[in-house]
């Protein structure tokens, strides 16, 4: 669960979590699951571009003051400056791939499904699970 305040332990449990989900996609049979997974998905590429700026914004601020290489602050400061062009620069890769996300998720909600053409899902102890009505 989330520490809040541990962002390297919080990171390390976003790793595992992201491989779940990657691995669990891998045999999605049912997809009225889709717009569900790209909504949180969507959420998900919206943390990650605020945490990479904010990264980015701790080098723009107090890390440069404090940075060196192999003694050098002047270096420190210069590898702290295009590390926060770097961060930035990411975080608006990840805005743009967040925005085509969000296309799609929009596109799947005009999506009906003929459920009587998927399979049926089941649970892990073999048993249909009612999907109840299709949005």
């Amino acid at each position: 669960m989330s520490t809040l305040s541990e962002p390297s332990r919080d990171a390390d449990e976003a790793v595992e979590v992201l491989r779940g989900l990657a691995n669990a996609t891998r045999a999605m049979d049912n997809p009225t699951e889709v717009y569900t997974l790209l909504g949180s998905v969507s959420l998900c590429l919206a943390s990650l571009e605020q945490v990479l700026h904010q990264l980015g914004q701790l080098h723009d601020g107090q890390a440069r003051e404090h940075a060196r290489i192999a003694g050098d602050p002047r270096a420190g400061r210069a590898a702290s400056y295009e590390m926060a062009w770097e961060l930035h620069r990411a975080a608006e890769m990840v805005h743009q791939v967040a925005a085509g996300l969000d296309r799609a998720h929009e596109v799947e909600a005009t999506i009906g499904y003929e459920l009587s053409a998927c399979p049926t899902p089941v649970n892990g102890h073999g048993v249909a699970i009612d999907l109840g009505l299709s949005l």
